[in-house]
C-alpha cells in the first residue's frame, strides 16, 4: 500500500496495528487512516516522512474508528495514528493512563481518551523550541527579538487560524504538568510568545494566520471585512475586537507562571505586548460622545462587513451603538463566540480582564518586588485598572429581575439599558467563579446562575428532548453548546446536578468527541462541528476537576486525582 492511497477512506476497513516490541514496519505499509499505536513512534521511522499524507482531521473525525469504548455507546477511538500527531507528550499519555484506568464509565473515559490529548495530538501546526530549532529572525532593527525564543502556533480545529482565546483555553489543560514536563513547558512558552507577537502587531484582532517564519501558507477568510484600524491580512486571519482576546493573553502567561515558576516568557517583547494592550484599553474605555463638549468622538476601532447575518457586523456604519463616557468599563465591539455586542460593555469580558489584571499585577510584584521602581509603577496600574472594573461591573452591570433578584447583566451601555442573557461561549455570566472575579457563593452569582439555566430568565436556554443547556446566537435558536453544561458542571456544588451534566454531554457526543453544539431536539444529528478542540479541552478541564474535587463521581474510589501529581 503506497502512501499515495492514504487519503482513500476504502483504507478505513482494512485496520492495522503495530505489535509494541515489533519491528517497525515499512513506510508504505502504514495505513495512516487507522488510530495505529498509542505509544510513542519507533525511533527509527522519521514523522515527517508522513506529512501530507495523513488524513485531513475534520474528515478523520467524522468516521468511527476501533477499538470501541465498552459501554453502552460503543464510542470510537479518536485519536489520530502516532505518526499524524501533531506533538508528543508523555506526561499527556501517562495522565490519559492514570484517569481512564480509575473511571467506572467505559464511555465517558473514551471521551477523556479522546479529548484530553486533542490539542496537542491535532492542532500544534508549528513549534520551534528556540534551543534545538528557532524561527528565522527578522532584519528589521524595529522588529529585534521577534519571533526570538520558543515559538507555537496552536489552530482551533477545523479552521487553520489561531484564536487568542481558543489556544488559551486549548493549553489550559496542561498548565499542571509543565512544571515537570519540559516539552509541554516549551510547548506553552511558545504558545505566549507567539501570542505576544499577535497582539504587537495587531491587538485588536481575534484570530490569526500562520507566523511567517513557519513557513504555512495563510487561509483566505473569504470576508471583505473594512476595518480601523487596518491589518495586514498574510498576518491576521479575522479582526474582531474582543477585549476577553487580550485577556486571553494575560491569562496564558498567568497560569504558565503559577503552575512552573518560570519567567522566561518576561521577554521585551512580551512587555512590549503588554504596552500595546493597556493602550487599547485605555482607548476602549472612552465613551461615544466627549463629556464637555457632548460632541460625537470616533472611536479608533470599526468594523463593516457585508453579511447577510446581524451579528457579524456592527451597525452605525461600523461604529455600533453609543456607550456612556466615564463608567469605568471598557468596551468590546464583539463577544467570545464571534458576534457582535448589542452594548459594548460586555460583563463577561471586563470580568475577565479585571481578573487577570490583578494577576499580572501580582505576577509581576512577586518577581521582580518593589525595588524595581518601574515595575512597581506597571504592577500598581494594572492593580487600579483591575479595581476600577471590578467596581465599575458592581455599579452599573447589577440590576434588579423581577423574578431573580439581583443580578448581572450581560452587557449594558452605561445609559441605563442592558441585555439580560448568557452565551455558552467563554468568558460568560456562568463562568464567573471560574474566571477568579469572584466566589460561586456570591449572592448576586447564585442569582444570575438561577436565572442564566432558566428559560424564564435566558433566552439563549435551550430545551429539547434530546438536550438542553445555553445557547447563542452564533448557531441559532435550536442549538445549545455542550460546553455550556460543562460549565455548569464546574460552577456547581450539587453532585447530582454534576452527574447529569456529564451524562448530558456523554450522550450527544456519539463519536467519542465533544462539538461545538448539537441540536435540541435531534442530538448528535444536528451537531456542528466535528473537530472543535476548545470543547474538547474543557471536557477534560471538566473531567479533571471532578476528579480532584468529587472523585466518587467518577472514580471507582473515592480518592482524589490532582494532574501533575497522579493519584
Amino acid at each position: 500500500m503506497r502512501l499515495s492511497c492514504v487519503n482513500n477512506w476504502l483504507l478505513l476497513g482494512l485496520g492495522f496495528a503495530i505489535l509494541e516490541g515489533s519491528a517497525a514496519p515499512p513506510a508504505e505499509d502504514i495505513d495512516l487512516a487507522q488510530p495505529g499505536p498509542t505509544h510513542d513512534a519507533p525511533q527509527d521511522i522519521n514523522p515527517e516522512t508522513f506529512v501530507g499524507a495523513c488524513p485531513e482531521y475534520a474528515q478523520y473525525a467524522s468516521h468511527k474508528h476501533r477499538p470501541y469504548s465498552e459501554g453502552p455507546l460503543a464510542l470510537p477511538f479518536q485519536r489520530p495514528h502516532v505518526y499524524c500527531r501533531t506533538f508528543s507528550s508523555p506526561a499527556v499519555d501517562r495522565v490519559i493512563k492514570e484517569v481512564t484506568s480509575r473511571m467506572r464509565d467505559p464511555d465517558l473515559a473514551r471521551i477523556f481518551e479522546n479529548a484530553f490529548p486533542n490539542t496537542v495530538d491535532t492542532t500544534v501546526r508549528w513549534h520551534v523550541d528556540g534551543v534545538n530549532t528557532h524561527a528565522s529572525k527578522t532584519k528589521l532593527a524595529r522588529d529585534q527579538g521577534k519571533w526570538e525564543g520558543a515559538q507555537s502556533f496552536i489552530v482551533t480545529g477545523d479552521i487553520n487560524a489561531e484564536w487568542l482565546r481558543d489556544s488559551t483555553n486549548q493549553l489550559a489543560q496542561y498548565q499542571a504538568l509543565a512544571k515537570t514536563s519540559p516539552e509541554l513547558s516549551n510547548l506553552i512558552l511558545g504558545a505566549i510568545n507567539t501570542q505576544a507577537e499577535f497582539v504587537i502587531e495587531s491587538p485588536y484582532c481575534n484570530a490569526f494566520q500562520p507566523p511567517s517564519p513557519s513557513r504555512l501558507k495563510p487561509t483566505h477568510m473569504g470576508t471583505d471585512d473594512v476595518v480601523h484600524p487596518v491589518y495586514e491580512p498574510s498576518f491576521v486571519f479575522e479582526c474582531k475586537y474582543e477585549i476577553d482576546s487580550l485577556a486571553a493573553f494575560l491569562s496564558l502567561s498567568n497560569q504558565y507562571y503559577k503552575s512552573t515558576g518560570s519567567t522566561a516568557f518576561l521577554t521585551k517583547r512580551w512587555y512590549l505586548a503588554l504596552e500595546t494592550l493597556l493602550a487599547v484599553l485605555d482607548r476602549q474605555a472612552q465613551g461615544t460622545f466627549d463629556p464637555d463638549s457632548k460632541k460625537f468622538v470616533p472611536n479608533e476601532y470599526t468594523f463593516t462587513r457585508h453579511t447577510w447575518t446581524g451579528t457579524e457586523t456592527m451597525n452605525l456604519n461600523g461604529i455600533g451603538n453609543p456607550l456612556a463616557h466615564g463608567t469605568g468599563l471598557i468596551r468590546s465591539a464583539f463577544r467570545p463566540s464571534d458576534d457582535v455586542t448589542i452594548f459594548g460593555f460586555f460583563i463577561p469580558g471586563n470580568a475577565m480582564m479585571a481578573a487577570e489584571l490583578k494577576r499580572t499585577s501580582q505576577l509581576l510584584e512577586s518577581v521582580l518586588g518593589s525595588n524595581n521602581e518601574r515595575v512597581a509603577s506597571i504592577s500598581q496600574s494594572l492593580l487600579q485598572r483591575s479595581e476600577t472594573i471590578s467596581k465599575a461591573i458592581y455599579e452599573h452591570a447589577v440590576i434588579e429581575h423581577p423574578t431573580f433578584g439581583k443580578v448581572f447583566a450581560f452587557e449594558i451601555d452605561g445609559y441605563g439599558s442592558h441585555l439580560v442573557m448568557d452565551d455558552a461561549n467563554i468568558p460568560s455570566l456562568l463562568s464567573l467563579p471560574l474566571l477568579g472575579f469572584l466566589d460561586s457563593s456570591d449572592e448576586i452569582y447564585q442569582n444570575t446562575r438561577r436565572m442564566i439555566l432558566s428559560s424564564q430568565g435566558n433566552p439563549y436556554f435551550l430545551s429539547g428532548s434530546a438536550f438542553k443547556g445555553i445557547g447563542g446566537p452564533h448557531i441559532g435558536l435550536r442549538n445549545a453548546w455542550p460546553m455550556s453544561v460543562l460549565m455548569q458542571a464546574m460552577t456547581s456544588q450539587d453532585e447530582e446536578e454534576i452527574r447529569w451534566c456529564l451524562e448530558s454531554v456523554k450522550n450527544v457526543s456519539l463519536m467519542g468527541l465533544v462539538n461545538e453544539s448539537v441540536d435540541v431536539d435531534r442530538g448528535w444529528e444536528g451537531m456542528t462541528r466535528s473537530w472543535f478542540a476548545w470543547a474538547n479541552s474543557v471536557f477534560a478541564q471538566t473531567i479533571l476537576w471532578v476528579a480532584e474535587t468529587r472523585p466518587g463521581i467518577i472514580f471507582t474510589e473515592d480518592r482524589p486525582y490532582k494532574v501533575g501529581e497522579g493519584s
